[in-house]
C-alpha cells in the first residue's frame, strides 16, 4: 500500500513548523513534500538587524534540508491548484514547470507587501519583507549617505541624507530605530561638507506608533524614537511619490531618495484562486484549520483566516507568533486525519510582544508586564534566540561582536533596485535578468521595473535576445553608460568613464598605457603577431567591436506554449562563428573616412565573420 502524501506550500513560520512537526509524527508513514521559492527558513523580526548592519544575512536564515529529516525539498512557486485531481502545479527557480500530486494539502504561502493606490509609490518605494529587499536597504543606505557627504550642493545633501518610511508598525518602526543609529554612526566617522546630518521620518495615518500594541509600548517606542532625531509624523502619510522626493498628505514637500513601505501585508494572492469563501482575503478555514467542504485540504499562517476561541466572533491576526503555533496544529490535525494522533482545535493566547529598538534600548510587556530601556533589550534578544530554530550561537557572536567593534559601511552592490520590486509576489526571491518572471501578481509595472528614488531604475526597455543580457544593451542588468542603474561612469553623480576625459586614461587613447600593437605594448590582439583577434576564426570576440549578446539560458524546448503571465524563457542569440584557424586577418584596407595608423590607432577595422556592420563602443 502506497503512504499517503503531503504537500506543504510555503516555508515560513506556519509551513516550517508544519513540515517540522509533521517529519517527527509521520515517521516514514507519510510522504511529505515541501515546495519554497528558496531553500531556507527565514526568521523574519531580525531582518531590521541585517539591513543596519548587526547580522549578517545567514544569520537569520536556517537550511530547510538540513533540519528537516524525512521531507523531501521542492524549489519553486505553485501556480495553480486542482482540489478535484488533487494536483499542484508550479514553477521552479530556472523556468521548469511540474506537477505535485497530493492527498493532503497544507496551504501557508504567507503574505506579500501591501499596495496602496498612491501615485508613484509602486515605482519609487521598495518593501521590507525578505532577504533580498534588506541587503538593498543596507546598500542603499551606506551609499546615500556617502554621496551626500560628497556632494557641494546643500539641497542635494539633505535629499539624499532623508529616509523616509511609511508605516509605524512593528517592521516600520524597528527600521526607523535601527536606521537612524546606522547613519549617525556612519557621519561620526565620516562628517558631510555642509554639516547635515541623517534624517529619518517615520510616517503613519494612525494616531500613535505602534497602534496594533499596548500602549505602554507606543509610549516607550515614541520616546526613544525621538531621542534618536526620528522625526516621528502620525496622522501624516505619502500622497504621492516621485523620483526626487515625496508630497505628504498635509502638503509638505520632502526631497528624498530613499522611501521604504512598511504600511502592512496582504496573503499570498494564490489562495485567491481557489475560488473558495475568504474573509478579507484570507482563506477560511474551521478552529482545526481544515477548509469547509474540503477534508483534505488545510492552510495556516497569514493565508488563513482561523477563528479566535479566546475572542468570539473574531479572527487571529497575521503575526509570527499566530503562525508558529497554527503550524504545531496543522500538523497534528493533518496526521490525525492520516489516523496518528487526535485532532485538536486552535486556541492561544498572546504572551506579550517585544520590539527591539537598537542598542540596548527596547520595548516588551512580557505576559502582559511592560518593560523598558536595558531590561526590556536583555529579554527582547533573549526571546529571539529561544524562539529561533536555528543559528542562536552564531546570532549571539554577532550581537557580541557588534557590542565592541564598530560595524562595516560597506555596499556590495548585490541586490539592485530593480531586482526588489514593491508589488512583487515573492519578495524572499531578488529578480534576475534572464530569469522568467513570477506569478501574475509579479508583473512588471506599466512603466517598467520599479526603482527607487536615488538613480538606481534602469533602463526601460526590453532585453536583447539571449540568456544574459549584454551589459551595454537594453534591460538586463542596467548597462554601465546607460540612464539608470548604477549611476554611469561617464555621467553626473557617476565615476568618470574611463574613456572620458576626467577618468582613467583608455588604453588606446594619450595618456593611456601605449597600444598593444605599438613599441613599447604588446603585440594588438587584432592584429598580425599577436593573438588571434577575439572575433575572428580561432579567437574570442573583440573586446570592442559589437556582437550578439552572450547568451547563457537553455535553449527554448521545440513546441513549448507559453503560459500566461510568464516571461518567456531566452532562447540562445547566434553568435560570431568559431574555427580551427591559428592567425587572425588583418582585415580589408580602412576605408577613406578613417584616420591612418597613428600612435594610438590600430591599422584597419577587424573583419567580422557574423555579416554585421563592426561597431566600436559608445
Amino acid at each position: 500500500m502506497s503512504r499517503p502524501r503531503i504537500v506543504i506550500v510555503g516555508a515560513g513560520f506556519a509551513g516550517y513548523r508544519t513540515a517540522r512537526t509533521l517529519s517527527r509524527l509521520t515517521r516514514h508513514q507519510a510522504d511529505i513534500t515541501l515546495l519554497n521559492p528558496t531553500d531556507y527558513f527565514l526568521y523574519l523580526p531580525l531582518l531590521p538587524q541585517v539591513a543596519a548592519g548587526i547580522l549578517e544575512p545567514r544569520r537569520v536564515t536556517v537550511s530547510l534540508s538540513g533540519s528537516l529529516p524525512r521531507v523531501r525539498l521542492v524549489l519553486g512557486e505553485a501556480d495553480g491548484i486542482d482540489l478535484d485531481a488533487h494536483t499542484l502545479r508550479y514553477t521552479g527557480p530556472e523556468g521548469g514547470e511540474g506537477t505535485l500530486p497530493f492527498d493532503r494539502l497544507v496551504l501557508a504561502a504567507g503574505s506579500v507587501n501591501k499596495l496602496l493606490p498612491i501615485p508613484g509609490v509602486a515605482e519609487h518605494a521598495h518593501g521590507f519583507r525578505g532577504l533580498p529587499e534588506a541587503l538593498y536597504l543596507r546598500d542603499h543606505v551606506t551609499r546615500q549617505v556617502e554621496l551626500a557627504a560628497a556632494a557641494r550642493d546643500r539641497e542635494e545633501c539633505a535629499a539624499r541624507c532623508t529616509f523616509v518610511v511609511v508605516g509605524a508598525g512593528y517592521t516600520g518602526t524597528e527600521v526607523a530605530a535601527h536606521g537612524a543609529m546606522y547613519t549617525d554612526a556612519q557621519v561620526r566617522r565620516h562628517p558631510m561638507r555642509t554639516g547635515m546630518r541623517p534624517r529619518w521620518m517615520l510616517l503613519d495615518v494612525a494616531p500613535r506608533v505602534l497602534p496594533e500594541m499596548d500602549e505602554r509600548l507606543s509610549v516607550t517606542a515614541d520616546r526613544v524614537l525621538r531621542q534618536r532625531g526620528v522625526d516621528v509624523r502620525m496622522g501624516t502619510s505619502v500622497k504621492e511619490a516621485t523620483h526626487d522626493g515625496v508630497v505628504l498628505t498635509d502638503g509638505t514637500t520632502v526631497g528624498t531618495r530613499t522611501l521604504v513601505w512598511c504600511v502592512g501585508v496582504r496573503p499570498d494572492p494564490l489562495v485567491e484562486s481557489l475560488g473558495l469563501p475568504m474573509e478579507s482575503g484570507r482563506l477560511l478555514v474551521d478552529p482545526h484549520l481544515q477548509v469547509p467542504g474540503r477534508p483534505e485540504l488545510f492552510a495556516c499562517g497569514d493565508v488563513a483566516a482561523v477563528p479566535d476561541l479566546t475572542r468570539p466572533g473574531e479572527f487571529t491576526p497575521m503575526t509570527a507568533q499566530h503562525a508558529w503555533r497554527h503550524g504545531k496544529v496543522c500538523a497534528q490535525n493533518v496526521a490525525a486525519s492520516l489516523g496518528i494522533g487526535e485532532r485538536r482545535p486552535y486556541r492561544h493566547r498572546d504572551l506579550g510582544f517585544v520590539v527591539d529598538l537598537g542598542g540596548a534600548k527596547a520595548a516588551a510587556n512580557p505576559l502582559g508586564l511592560p518593560m523598558s530601556g536595558p531590561a526590556a533589550g536583555a529579554v527582547t534578544r533573549g526571546y529571539h534566540l529561544a524562539a529561533m530554530p536555528g543559528n542562536r550561537v552564531r546570532v549571539a557572536a554577532d550581537w557580541v561582536l557588534d557590542a565592541v567593534l564598530p560595524r562595516q559601511a560597506v555596499q556590495l552592490g548585490l541586490v539592485r533596485s530593480w531586482s526588489v520590486p514593491l508589488e512583487s509576489a515573492s519578495p524572499e526571491v531578488a529578480r534576475v535578468p534572464g530569469r522568467p518572471d513570477q506569478r501574475d501578481g509579479d508583473a512588471v509595472p506599466a512603466g517598467g521595473p520599479a526603482g527607487a528614488p536615488g538613480g538606481d531604475t534602469p533602463d526601460q526597455r526590453p532585453d536583447p535576445p539571449g540568456g544574459e543580457p549584454a551589459k551595454q544593451q537594453p534591460g538586463g542588468e542596467p548597462a554601465k553608460k546607460q540612464p539608470g542603474g548604477e549611476p554611469a561612469r561617464n555621467q553626473p553623480g557617476g565615476e568618470p568613464a574611463k574613456n572620458q576625459s576626467g577618468g582613467e586614461p583608455a588604453r588606446n587613447q594619450p595618456g593611456g598605457e601605449p597600444a598593444k600593437n605599438q613599441p613599447g605594448g604588446q603585440p594588438a590582439k587584432q592584429q598580425p603577431g599577436g593573438e588571434p583577434a577575439k572575433n575572428q576564426p580561432g579567437g574570442k570576440p573583440a573586446k570592442n567591436q559589437s556582437h550578439a549578446p552572450r547568451a547563457t539560458g537553455k535553449p527554448r524546448p521545440p513546441g513549448k506554449s507559453d503560459r500566461p503571465g510568464k516571461a518567456r524563457k531566452p532562447t540562445r542569440a547566434a553568435g560570431a562563428s568559431r574555427s580551427a584557424g591559428p592567425g587572425a586577418d588583418p582585415g580589408p584596407e580602412p576605408p577613406d573616412n578613417q584616420p591612418a595608423p597613428g600612435p594610438d590607432i590600430a591599422p584597419g577595422p577587424v573583419k567580422r565573420t557574423d555579416g554585421r556592420t563592426a561597431e566600436g563602443d559608445s
